[in-house]
């Protein structure tokens, strides 16, 4: 699987979290609103009960002290004749806490003159007609409550900013909790997703390591009843594909040592053959054949290093010294060239090669690296062979400078660069195949490292010192 395609795609696990909390908050914030409605509602029967209940409540009071203060003479009259004629008297009651007045109120008579009035209440009359009960305008709800015997009317006058603060202050006061519940809610919902899906990444990462080299199956009955089936059938498709690789790499195997045998043969005929032609165009026909049957010899050993590729050859149980196999796969090259000083080894002092990787999977990745550095090079350049610092191996050789289109191309299996030189386009698959599975990796750079042309093929693989 393609990591990047994989981290590129959506979440599950965030968009089930995200559309969890999201709702989660869309409920909350509902059941706010509609709380606030209810509050509001209930806000304003308690206010209107308390403008009521407090009209009411003092009315027999202002009565009594009109009568103490001998302004009420009959039961019929509502001012004495003590009121001054020039201008009506009015009584103000004191706020001594000089704090604002939630309720005001004014005590008319049935002239509409006011008597006595709040701290806060306006030295006006109220623009309310002098009836019993509630009423109203833009910034007051009114109630008025009335003696008929001493002929008063008592107008209680509560604001409506007072009531709009009362149910904004409520808001806050249900708002504010959900700016902390919302994102611990929200994280909870996380550990608990999280923990419920667990299962869903361990599937997934056992799926992701099912390769070529390791088809074993995986064991459902440990997961949960609906990941079982999942996991059902993808033991049933590896089941197959087990079967289809198994018969891919024996046929491939056996063909490749079913051919090396007659084509050894054929070749040596042919080169008997050759020694033994006079006539140049019989000699040149035989080299050609002579040549196509290297080719198909080469061929035939290349996929016989591909089938053993296939079978997972990579990994050993136990470290190895692989610093004794470069030396001897260096030898051998050593001993078949014409030119042995063409290839150079560079070994940093104390580096060393040892990890628990198999010595005939690292020697047929090193001769394959080898090979086509002193095939595909530039022909008289030397081809350096560097031992570095931490387990690297690099194969240096002359070449002009490829760019990334034509390097992904080498990669591929039967692709060829730029060269005439003959060759399988294998190499480089089978290497591939053996360093991925010792968990390393090649890397190719054109051009060389610390140099303007040339090709450096890396070897990287894990754990080695």
């Amino acid at each position: 699987m393609n990591p990047v395609a994989r981290r590129s795609g959506p979440s599950m696990t965030r968009r089930l979290i995200f559309s969890i909390t999201a709702m989660m908050a869309l409920l909350w914030l509902l059941a706010v609103g509609l709380g606030l409605v209810v509050m509001e509602e209930e806000y304003a029967e308690m206010f209107d009960g308390t403008l009521q209940d407090t009209a009411e409540r003092l009315v027999p009071l202002v009565v009594d002290d009109l009568e103490h203060r001998g302004m009420l003479v009959g039961p019929l009259d509502a001012i004495g004749d003590n009121r001054p004629s020039a201008a009506p008297q009015q009584l103000q009651t004191g706020n001594s806490s000089g704090d604002r007045e939630y309720l005001i109120y004014q005590v008319r008579d049935a002239s509409g003159r006011v008597l006595i009035r709040s701290h806060d209440a306006p030295e006006q009359a109220f623009e309310t007609p002098l009836k019993p009960g509630f009423w109203k305008n833009a910034t007051y709800q009114f109630y008025t409550a009335t003696d008929e015997r001493a002929q008063i009317f008592i107008q209680v006058a509560d604001a409506f900013e007072n009531r709009e603060e009362a149910l904004r202050e409520g808001a806050i006061a249900l708002f504010l909790p959900l700016a902390l519940l919302i994102p611990v809610s929200g994280l909870a919902i996380w550990l608990v997703v999280r923990r419920a899906l667990q299962p869903v990444g361990d599937l997934r990462r056992e799926i992701e390591t099912k390769d070529g080299g390791n088809m074993e199956p995986i064991e459902a009955q440990t997961l949960p009843r609906e990941l079982q089936p999942i996991a059902t059938s993808v033991n049933l498709l590896m089941g197959r594909l087990r079967t289809a690789l198994d018969a891919e790499r024996e046929f491939t195997s056996n063909s490749a040592h079913e051919l090396r045998t007659p084509i050894a043969g054929a070749l040596a005929q042919t080169q008997m053959l050759i020694s033994e032609l006079r006539d140049p165009a019989n000699r040149h026909r035989a080299a050609q054949i002579e040549a196509s049957l290297s080719r198909l010899s080469h061929l035939a050993e290349k996929l016989l290093q591909l089938s053993r590729a296939e079978a997972g050859i990579g990994i050993a149980e136990k470290p190895v010294d692989l610093t004794l196999v470069l030396d001897m796969v260096l030898t051998d090259f050593w001993r078949s060239m014409a030119q042995p000083q063409r290839l150079i080894l560079h070994r940093a002092e104390g580096a060393k090669l040892t990890g628990p990787f198999s010595e005939d999977a690292f020697a047929i990745v090193l001769r394959n690296l080898i090979e086509n550095a002193l095939v595909h090079g530039k022909p008289g350049e030397p081809v350096q062979v560097f031992l570095d610092h931490g387990g690297h191996v690099r194969i240096v050789n002359g070449a002009d400078v490829m760019g990334e289109s034509e390097l992904a191309t080498i990669r591929k299996r039967f692709s060829r660069g730029r060269t005439e030189a003959a060759g399988s386009g294998l190499g480089l698959s089978i290497v591939e195949r053996l360093l991925g599975q010792m968990g390393g990796k090649l890397v190719l750079l054109s051009p060389a490292q610390g140099q303007k042309d040339g090709f450096e093929a890396r070897v990287e693989l894990p754990g080695l010192r």
